[in-house]
């Protein structure tokens, strides 16, 4: 069943927040579906990690209303909420064992001891800690009390889930080893999910919708995909990826679709291929642009080359994936630019 098919779970209704006369969130409207990873994204400022202070309840709104299950929750406190929180910093009991740890939330819900061993084992398992139960915090790497603190978050069975950064404290490969276990996680619980990341790599990679914040506003709300490929603002196209937008570039921009007044073109910078000037030209030119331009830049970056190619006034980004034999340009080196028609978006200037 598609996310719009699902009822909804969580529901903010014109929701302010104020802090003195500035707004952090502003008639935020949003619904989340039960089930689904939603991620909200933005820069410092956005009001991202606010909105979810209002949903966890140690942010009471201004204005407004939240509804849980379709009840308010504006004036319940965040104890009564029944929902799993994993922050940055993890917030682990340093005096306490991984077990304890796992045990205490068990424990504040009147859980028998039988029950919460045999609960604590269970997730410990699906975490891959089963041996780890007797240590404490300290002796943990960041992976591991990662682990422990999604599982802290999972034991008791909360219908919601909320995750504050929380990869952030963790190297890259670290944090992409961890964006599969997480994936894999809300796939098993099925959990409805609220993230807050900056990491724009990390929603892509996790969402199953991703809310773009800007200045206490909703600027975006799509499927991952969609916020990629069609981005709706320029602030989106640049926030969520690298965007080359043309504004006075020199030269027509050619399109499959009229531009709508109050746009500006822009093209992803893997849409485009770069030859030499008298390569052979694409068996479907037809549908292509092409420009000549002069290489300013090269960047090497593992997988990836990068070219800034200067074209009619313009500095493109270009981006390939290296593969052998590819020809490399050099600054200064002529080169041919392409790209297809139908790869031109317009969003609002």
């Amino acid at each position: 069943m598609q996310s719009s098919q699902l009822p909804a779970q969580i529901e903010f209704c014109s929701v302010t927040k104020m802090y003195g006369p500035i707004p952090a969130v502003s008639n935020l409207s949003l619904i989340v579906r039960r089930g689904e990873f939603l991620t909200i994204l933005g820069p410092s400022g956005s009001g991202k990690t606010t909105t979810l202070m209002l949903l966890a309840g140690f942010v009471t709104p201004s204005k407004g209303d939240i509804l849980i299950g379709g009840k308010s929750v504006a004036a319940v406190p965040s104890y009564r909420r029944d929902q799993g929180i994993v922050f940055q910093s993890y917030a682990l009991f340093p005096h306490l064992t991984v077990r304890r740890n796992l045990e205490f939330p068990l424990e504040m819900r009147g859980i028998r001891s039988a029950e919460r061993a045999k609960r604590v084992e269970r997730i410990l398992k699906r975490v891959h800690l089963n041996d780890f139960g007797g240590r404490m915090p300290s002796q943990l790497s960041g992976g591991q009390q990662q682990r422990v603190a999604l599982a802290r978050a999972l034991i008791a069975d909360p219908p919601i889930l909320l995750l504050d950064e929380p990869l952030g404290a963790l190297d890259r490969n670290l944090r992409e080893q961890m964006q599969v276990e997480l994936k894999g996680l809300h796939k098993e619980f099925g959990i409805t999910t609220v993230c807050v990341t900056h990491d724009q790599d990390e929603a892509l990679t996790l969402s199953d919708r991703i809310v773009v914040m800007r200045e206490g506003r909703i600027e975006q709300t799509d499927a991952p995909e969609v916020l990629y490929d069609r981005p709706a603002t320029r602030f989106v196209a640049n926030f969520l990826g690298e965007a080359n937008i043309f504004e006075n570039p020199g030269f027509k921009i050619q399109s499959d679709v009229v531009q709508p007044s109050g746009t500006v073109a822009m093209l992803r910078p893997e849409r485009i291929g770069v030859a030499a000037p008298a390569a052979p030209q694409h068996a479907d030119s037809d549908l292509r642009q092409s420009v000549t331009g002069t290489v300013a830049d090269m960047i090497y970056a593992g997988p990836l080359r990068k070219y800034h190619v200067r074209a009619g006034g313009d500095l493109i980004v270009v981006r390939e994936h290296v593969a052998s034999g590819q020809q490399i340009f050099r600054p200064g080196d002529e080169v041919r630019l392409e790209w297809l028609r139908s790869d031109v978006r317009f969003v609002a200037a």
